[in-house]
């Protein structure tokens, strides 16, 4: 908590004073963890592309896949120092830093993706408004995906399936208390930990959307995979209040520009390969696919939203609830 607020502190003194505007060719670092074949992967560089040609080639966004600038937290604190230009992370480790943000990882959230996107998309935007004040800017949200079960143990059909299991969970306390809700032992991990420790056995499953399990080679070291789709996983583009403040107000345009159409774009592309991925996954013949009760699961995982109501905020919850129809 001290390393955070010490960054937050060093980060507001740096965006009060007079930031020097970018001399020539404007070059930007964005990071982010996943594979380049990820969707989001794919995403930030239909971003750079667009910046790129919407710039007349005067503004260059360098992509950092596969956490080579670091896990999703070095990221965010990159930011915030203003060592990292711009990154692709998740809601759950952004929510460390803006508690409200994590509303969406509040399992059985949305209806279905169009939801999503609607609630995201407004709600959502009126949240990251708070992470300004702390050195970082929310351009919108791309998209992870629909987060399933995977597990070496058992097919997890039931949560009573789940009982006892050892579930790698981000280091998130909604993701936390909703595994615990199941009855399983969640066990905080790096992203970049994940695959020796399913390997070596340290956890019996995890939980991400097809595309890490696929991309990632989850398939690899896990028996059975369930389609419990308790989360979505958006992923949201931010920017450091260090850079966006050296940009002119027409490169500002560029990048606002760039990052409303590569989501759209991304989003689409997230959607149609989310099958594919499944399709890949069950060819591997090495992990079976289960099918599941989900209104068990969400039953099971409703004392998350009473215990979270206070930190999300329940005007939230109830704003999105009202945008299902």
């Amino acid at each position: 908590m001290f390393r955070f607020a010490k960054a937050v502190a060093v980060a507001l003194l740096v965006v009060c004073l007079a930031v020097p505007a970018f001399a020539g060719k404007v070059v930007l670092k964005l990071g982010h963890i996943a594979e380049p074949v990820h969707p989001y992967g794919q995403g930030a560089d239909y971003f750079a592309k667009l910046v790129s040609e919407k710039s007349g080639g005067e503004m260059e966004v360098r992509v950092f896949p596969s956490s080579q600038l670091g896990g999703q937290k070095d990221l965010i604190e990159g930011l915030i120092y203003g060592t990292v230009d711009m990154a692709l992370v998740g809601t759950a480790v952004l929510g460390q830093f803006q508690p409200q943000i994590s509303i969406f990882d509040l399992p059985f959230l949305f209806k279905d993706r169009d939801h999503a996107y609607k609630s995201l998309d407004t709600v959502g935007m009126e949240l990251g408004k708070a992470l300004e004040s702390k050195g970082i800017k929310l351009l919108g949200y791309m998209e992870n995906g629909i987060r399933h079960m995977t597990n070496n143990v058992r097919p997890i059909k039931t949560p009573e399936d789940m009982n006892g299991l050892k579930i790698r969970v981000m280091t998130n306390k909604i993701y936390v208390e909703m595994v615990k809700s199941l009855g399983a032992s969640p066990t905080p991990m790096a992203f970049g930990e994940l695959y020796s420790a399913l390997q070596q056995g340290t956890v019996d499953g995890q939980e991400n959307p097809s595309a890490h399990i696929f991309t990632k080679r989850f398939f690899e070291v896990q028996k059975y995979a369930s389609l419990t789709a308790h989360a979505y996983a958006p992923e949201p583009m931010v920017i450091s209040m260090v850079a966006w403040n050296r940009l002119t107000p027409a490169q500002q345009d560029i990048l606002k520009a760039a990052a409303a159409e590569s989501i759209v774009w991304q989003r689409d592309l997230s959607t149609r390969e989310d099958a594919e991925y499944w399709d890949k996954i069950k060819a591997t013949g090495q992990i079976e696919v289960i099918e599941v009760d989900r209104d068990k699961f969400a039953e099971a995982t409703r004392p998350v939203y009473k215990e979270f109501a206070d930190v999300v905020g329940q005007d939230n919850i109830d704003k999105i609830e009202a945008l299902k129809n």
